[in-house]
């Protein structure tokens, strides 16, 4: 969100009708100020504090055990205080390990649902080569937040795409979250654009989302 006081940015999106519900924060201030990063998400009205990704000095078959040891007492904090932690994925946690492990399953199995949700990116799910509809229904208990993003082709590159303008199946992904009803925010995010508006990218995944009937 930028060098914005939380207060300024309450009162802007207040201002707007718009409601705070997941952030992205510096892992660095959830180690090592929880205090402060509690005090920040209750003033945005926010419950949600999202981990944006894995630092990259956590990506080793020495150093991934560490991820929990570092996270699990500010974790603790925030469910303490009502909130929850928040894990963005992208592809490589599907990645194996020197060890033969793969970072994604030592996390789930390190890191408790109840300290833990997976803000579940579905571009991202489908990048790895994965099956989105069945990581759906192994995290539906950590799944309180995902990231609706599409994907499709330009030439012989993989492009993000406005939801619903690419290859996914998102009425397949949207009925299956309304299925397991463990979800309270979906949120359309395209983080490349290729040159269109963002906010007209942004226009187009809301419409194609209600389209669908969500």
């Amino acid at each position: 969100m930028g060098p914005i006081p939380p207060e300024t940015l309450r009162a802007v999106c207040d201002e707007q009708g718009l409601s705070i519900v997941l952030t992205h924060t510096s892992p660095d201030r959830i180690q090592n100020d929880p205090e402060g990063v509690i005090r920040e998400h209750q003033l945005l009205g926010c419950r949600y504090v999202g981990l944006g990704s894995m630092p990259e000095r956590y990506r080793s078959a020495a150093w991934i055990d560490r991820f929990a040891a570092d996270f699990m007492e500010p974790a603790k904090k925030l469910r303490n205080a009502g909130m929850r932690l928040m894990y963005h994925n992208h592809h490589f946690e599907w990645g194996r390990l020197g060890d033969g492990r793969r970072i994604l399953d030592v996390l789930l199995t390190q890191m408790p649902a109840e300290l833990m949700g997976v803000t579940l990116d579905t571009y991202w799910v489908q990048a790895a080569g994965c099956d989105v509809l069945a990581w759906l229904d192994r995290l539906q208990d950590r799944i309180a937040c995902v990231h609706l993003k599409d994907m499709t082709i330009h030439g012989s590159e993989q492009r993000m795409a406005a939801v619903g303008e690419g290859n996914m199946d998102f009425d397949a992904i949207l009925r299956r979250l309304k299925a397991l009803g463990k979800t309270e925010h979906i949120l359309v995010e395209q983080d490349n654009c290729y040159g269109d508006d963002p906010f007209d990218c942004l226009r187009r995944s809301c419409a194609n989302v209600r389209a669908l009937g969500f």
